[in-house]
């Protein structure tokens, strides 16, 4: 599906979000949206009929509520309803492999209050083949812009500058897709793209280590300047442990993005250390790219 957008939702709050944000990012990128609610029946002691019929009535419900918020906040936003029998993680990894885009909602919780985020949200983030963003529930089109007086009608929010997009960025291992996805992000909202690279301590390597590293994020970034010379970019190398420090990089933020590596074994098909700690406590949407 080019130029498409696709968002699962099951009722929850943190999917209601994540159809927003993405019916949002629809119109940023001028593309359609396709709204899925994945179904499976459960095993009760009702007659097999009366069961999927309900069932399916509900499903059909949520899919419907879902679709009608979005067009009600966006009416020239083309948004089409998609509802498969299937459970959520293959139904969502089927629909990942046709979009742009995957958007999904998360429970995570923050730094302060725990490590909960929604099974659902790890696995498909951790697999999929085309980039993933996870909203957290509450999250709103507001809080992608700087912070303005309150009583500001919905119509007046896209006029206020959005706030950072984030990147994080291994010198090791970095890659165009991660890169691409957030010169485009920080390009289509207008707003400054900060590269955040950590060293990590090495055993002794000391300033040396860091003025090496700095000089290798600024060459590595080089062609990306040439190529989106209209996007401000701020680079900041700092040394600790990778996933606090760009999970500290993210306040105030609008998105954060991070890589995922592509394995051909059944062990790569998860997040690694630092994305899974940027997904777990950052407040933000936050953007899993696959790459090689």
């Amino acid at each position: 599906m080019a130029g498409h957008i696709a968002v699962g939702v099951d009722g929850s709050p943190q999917s209601v979000a994540a159809a927003h944000w993405a019916a949002q990012e629809a119109v940023r990128r001028g593309a359609e949206l396709v709204v899925v609610h994945a179904w499976v029946t459960q095993v009760r002691s009702a007659p097999l009929a009366t069961r999927d019929s309900s069932e399916r009535g509900w499903a059909e419900r949520v899919l419907r509520e879902a679709v009608d918020s979005v067009r009600a906040a966006h009416p020239t936003l083309a948004v089409t309803g998609r509802l498969i029998a299937e459970s959520p993680v293959p139904a969502l990894l089927s629909v990942a492999a046709e979009t742009d885009t995957l958007v999904v909602g998360t429970l995570g919780l923050g730094r302060a209050a725990g490590v909960l985020v929604g099974s659902v949200s790890l696995r498909v983030a951790g697999r999929a083949p085309c980039p993933v963003v996870l909203v957290r529930a509450g999250r709103s089109a507001a809080d992608e812009h700087l912070p303005t007086a309150p009583g500001l009608a919905p119509d007046e929010i896209p006029s206020i500058p959005y706030r950072a997009v984030v990147l994080g960025l291994d010198v090791d291992s970095a890659c165009d897709e991660p890169i691409g996805f957030a010169f485009e992000a920080a390009r289509r909202r207008r707003t400054e793209l900060r590269v955040c690279h950590v060293h990590e301590p090495d055993g002794g390597a000391g300033p040396e280590g860091a003025a090496a590293a700095e000089h290798a994020v600024i060459a590595l970034l080089r062609p990306w300047h040439e190529k989106y010379p209209d996007v401000s970019v701020a680079t900041t190398v700092t040394e600790g442990r990778a996933g606090d420090e760009l999970v500290r990089a993210t306040d105030g933020a609008g998105l954060v993005v991070v890589g995922r590596r592509i394995s051909g074994s059944r062990l790569g098909e998860r997040l690694g250390r630092v994305a899974h700690a940027v997904v777990q406590h950052a407040e933000c949407p936050v953007a899993v790219v696959p790459h090689d």
